[in-house]
């Protein structure tokens, strides 16, 4: 019974701790207050705040431009740890955060259930193809996450840039250059290099993330509900240089993971596995952020025509008015 209970909190641990960078809108003014979240548990609910000595690195890059953001800028709201900080000039944004390792030991089933349930799939083949099944483990994890942000209107390139993380997605073209329907590349790294033949699941939430909503809208922000819809998770691999593509087939916030497990030799661990993540909103044709001053093409069209009508009415009564006094 006592290994039992054992396992099932071992699974109920390690079974939703990815880490993501999210925000209310991935739409931002220049010169202007921004808060990320950062999730750690599900892209859509928050576990548990994030202890600040467990960040190696957090870095904001902007026009060309890396810099380091300390203990100082975080904050706790709830169960979700907040990065504030006030943009720049108008670009694209790239936002990462890498921690340090930490192990966890769990008896096989465990594991075993671990590996399915979270999609580390080539070593549970490995595994069952060795007969290491009833094998306990001591795996050491890290976690390093990234997000892309569009500040203003003016795109650069800042999304290309590496953050030099164990492992991370760096995307083949700006995401903000992105319609519904349009393909969209990215290439997996794991210390610089293509990975290849990697699984990574890549999976979207429309709704409150990739577009401003106003103080009265309807929608809620981790139980599914209040108008959130998911694209549909796909399985995905990386081809031989770490590449992989996937059509954007819907305005929302965009999300890609993935686990990159080895076997171990460093005394006391059997495995270590680094955790990668990138979000990156899609809005359709023109940006949201906060204070945005548009008027929406149809809207506009909408008052002409009720202007023109109006100017004809009021002549002609006018017309009809002098006519009756003469």
């Amino acid at each position: 019974m006592k290994k039992l209970l054992f396992a099932f909190f071992s699974l109920v641990v390690l079974c939703s701790h990815d880490m993501y960078l999210k925000l209310d809108t991935f739409f931002l003014q220049p010169n202007g207050k921004a808060a990320i979240q950062l999730f750690n548990g599900t892209f859509a609910e928050s576990e548990n705040t994030i202890d600040r000595d467990r960040m190696i690195d957090v870095s904001v890059i902007a026009n060309g431009q890396r810099r380091t953001m300390d203990s100082t800028h975080w904050r706790e709201e709830g169960s979700v740890t907040v990065l504030d900080f006030t943009t720049g000039e108008a670009g694209t944004y790239v936002v990462g955060v890498s921690t340090r390792p930490r192990s966890l030991t769990m008896e096989a089933d465990a594991f075993n259930r671990y590996l399915e349930h979270d999609g580390v799939v080539d070593e549970l083949e490995r595994r069952r193809t060795n007969d290491l099944l009833d094998t306990d483990a001591t795996e050491k994890y890290s976690k390093h996450v990234k997000t892309i942000v569009q500040v203003g209107e003016e795109k650069t390139s800042d999304w290309s840039t590496p953050l030099g993380y164990p492992i991370e997605f760096v995307p083949l073209s700006n995401p903000y250059d992105l319609h519904p329907g349009d393909p969209f590349g990215v290439q997996l790294l794991w210390q610089g290099e293509p990975l290849a033949n990697q699984l990574v699941i890549v999976d979207a939430e429309m709704g409150g993330a990739a577009h401003e909503h106003g103080p009265d809208a309807d929608h809620d922000h981790g139980d599914g509900s209040g108008g959130h819809t998911h694209d549909g998770m796909k399985q995905l691999r990386t081809d031989a240089d770490g590449t992989l593509e996937f059509e954007v087939s819907q305005e929302g916030s965009w999300f890609l993971r993935t686990i990159y497990m080895q076997e171990s030799t460093e005394e006391g661990l059997t495995h270590e596995s680094n955790w990668g993540t990138l979000t990156f909103g899609v809005a359709h044709g023109h940006s949201h952020g906060a204070g945005a001053d548009h008027t929406h093409e149809h809207e506009g069209g909408i008052a002409a025509y009720a202007w023109w009508i109006g100017s004809i009415v009021l002549v002609v009564g006018l017309f009809v008015y002098f006519n009756k006094r003469a």
